[in-house]
């Protein structure tokens, strides 16, 4: 396969690659207790239309990024988004380490982990991340086929139970916070097979020191075009699951009053001998990215429970609800590199 997945490498950015996002999310509890949902995404795309333009004014890549918190209290998310063209000291993504930025935005490797800055009109944090574990692989080599076309495959590796500790400000309001977060990092060439409208992805934490990933490819009429799990147990055995061994049932559906759109906000999901269902930490939390990498899409913190107890924590991304996902399709219209406005 082309630019195998190694370490350190992998850390750093991908640009022959089209798609790579660098994606962080995580349960974070103040100093009263009340619990938050936090999530980044940190995006590099290249533009079919500028990859044979060899003008040095023509960006080689955009970056852009989506942030949010989930507050209970707000009872829907708080987010910002910005986008920016690559270049010039504004916008970039590091090739051999982690360090991808917008102006005073960024994510970054550091000697324990990784560190956040997000600054928007309603909301900001700046949080630590410590590793505790090594990345997971999430498919054999870090290969993780996404459909029965070997050309949908991404790259993809996970870090989870990463703990966190930093602080979050909500309407002006600063508040210092800890908890426990989850690492993506993927590139691909080919993500989103044809047949597919968008994907229903889950990654947890459980409490027991094991993680689970789990996503499914789904067709326009609800079903699954492909599924795939990755479990980490807690001795740190890898196994990876497919179609056969995975069944998620939506039994809960939540229509957003704002763009229509219905998400299934609950599910009861088996994999392998594993069963459990999965609820909200609040019903809306749908993400308007217009702005920034052109989608709407339902992503928030949820919770693992099997027979009344809490398994772990996590987040739930649907796409795909409000037609078929299309990323990246503002930014290569528009490229803009002002600022989005802001929630």
């Amino acid at each position: 396969a082309q630019n195998p997945l190694h370490f350190p490498n992998a850390y750093g950015s991908h640009p022959d690659f089209p798609i790579e996002w660098w994606y962080i999310t995580g349960w974070l509890k103040n100093a009263s207790g009340h619990p938050l949902g936090f999530q980044l995404t940190f995006f590099r795309v290249r533009p079919a239309k500028v990859w044979a333009n060899p003008s040095a004014f023509n960006a080689r890549q955009l970056i852009f990024a989506e942030a949010a918190i989930s507050d209970p209290a707000v009872g829907h998310l708080l987010t910002a988004q910005r986008i920016a063209r690559s270049g010039l000291g504004l916008a970039g993504a590091d090739q051999n380490h982690t360090q991808v930025w917008i102006r005073h935005w960024f994510l970054q490797q550091t000697s324990s982990g990784y560190q956040a800055v997000i600054q928007g009109k309603n909301m900001g944090y700046r949080l630590h991340f410590q590793i505790t574990q090594a990345p997971l692989l999430e498919g054999p080599k870090g290969i993780s086929q996404k459909g029965p076309d070997p050309k949908n495959a991404s790259y993809y590796y996970s870090i989870p139970h990463l703990q966190v500790s930093g602080d979050v400000s909500i309407k002006g309001h600063s508040q210092a916070v800890q908890g426990e977060a989850w690492l993506d990092h993927e590139w691909s060439a080919a993500y989103l097979p044809k047949a597919a409208i968008g994907w229903d992805w889950l990654g947890l934490n459980l409490h027991n020191g094991a993680s689970l990933m789990l996503f499914m490819m789904r067709r326009a009429d609800g079903t699954p075009l492909w599924l795939s799990a990755t479990e980490r147990s807690a001795d740190g055995r890898v196994h990876y699951f497919h179609a056969g061994q995975i069944h998620m049932q939506a039994t809960g559906w939540w229509k957003s009053s704002r763009t229509g759109i219905r998400y299934p906000v609950r599910w009861q999901i088996q994999v392998g001998k594993q069963k459990f269902s999965i609820v909200p930490l609040m019903d809306n939390q749908e993400f308007d990215a217009s702005h920034s990498s052109g989608t709407i899409y339902w992503e928030g913190a949820v919770r693992a429970i099997s027979q009344g107890k809490t398994l772990g924590h996590g987040y739930l991304e649907m796409t795909g609800y409000g037609g078929r996902l299309a990323l990246g399709a503002s930014s290569e219209s528009e490229g803009r590199q002002t600022a989005p406005k802001q929630q």
